[in-house]
């Protein structure tokens, strides 16, 4: 009996333990710490938000909260004269130029491009350009403006309206139409490839093709394809900017274009080793 006794007491003052413990910790208050410890699950203080996001009339140096906005619209410039080379075949020598340049924005630009030939005293296939250029894709912005025939012929004049870019893989692509209001039309496909021997040594194709709706005497282009201007150049760059170089470059007219480069003394086809300098700033 004293044994069940014992055991009905101790159960009593486990049961009492238990209900004042429980009793305890619900007058615990919600926001408050229990002693000794944290208590769980209770809502802890609260953050400030952050400001809201001011709307596009607030954008003013003094309305918005972080300052004004960033302005990403310089103007900036670019000048490349891929070629400035002369070219020799032996008896016959002759210099090359073709350029580039343009002014803007990363939106908005005015393009410059100017090539041609100098020989015996003389400037010939002389072309200037003044395009409006605006991106259209990833690779390649379109231009349209006008083109200026300016050398020791006869100068004339066209609109210009075409594409140029990186196209994939690097390749440099500019196709371009251009038409007159005498209704001539011609058109010109560009293209070059800069293959990379080392990091400074670099190998570079290209190539020049153009296109006339009709023959002109006075300028020596016939219609049809009229002329193919290639090489292959291999350059060092001793900088980015300064790089010179050496290589061969063909040149062939067809149709009536080679009867009138015959009847000034002109090779239809005529290969020339090529030696100069690209520079760009």
């Amino acid at each position: 009996m004293n044994g069940v006794a014992c055991l009905l007491g101790a159960a009593g003052l486990i049961l009492c333990v238990g209900i004042a413990t429980s009793a305890k910790a619900d007058s615990v208050p919600a926001s408050g710490l229990a002693a000794g410890g944290p208590v769980y699950g209770q809502p802890g203080p609260a953050l400030p938000m952050p400001p809201a996001s001011p709307s596009p009339k607030d954008l003013s140096p003094e309305a918005a909260p972080y300052g004004p906005p960033v302005m990403d619209d310089m103007i900036l410039g670019h000048v490349l004269f891929d070629q400035m080379e002369g070219r020799t075949n032996g008896p016959d020598n002759e210099f090359r130029w073709d350029g580039e340049g343009w002014v803007g924005s990363d939106m908005n630009r005015l393009w410059f491009k100017s090539e041609g030939f100098v020989e015996h005293g003389l400037a010939t296939d002389g072309d200037q350009e003044a395009l409006y250029d605006r991106p259209i894709t990833a690779y390649f912005d379109a231009q349209a403006g006008v083109r200026y025939d300016l050398d020791s012929n006869p100068g004339r004049v066209w609109g210009a309206i075409g594409i140029e870019g990186l196209a994939p893989y690097f390749f440099q692509f500019a196709p371009t139409f251009y038409f007159s209001d005498r209704g001539y039309f011609a058109g010109r496909i560009t293209g070059s490839y800069d293959l990379l021997i080392t990091n400074r040594l670099i190998l570079q194709p290209q190539v020049e093709i153009n296109f006339y709706s009709k023959s002109q005497a006075d300028r020596g282009v016939g219609s049809g394809l009229s002329e193919i201007d290639t090489g292959l150049r291999l350059r060092y760059e001793i900088t980015r900017k300064f790089a010179p170089y050496i290589g061969f470059a063909y040149t062939g007219t067809y149709g009536d274009t080679a009867s009138f480069t015959r009847q000034e003394g002109g090779n239809v086809n005529d290969p020339r080793f090529v030696f100069g300098t690209r520079i760009w700033y």
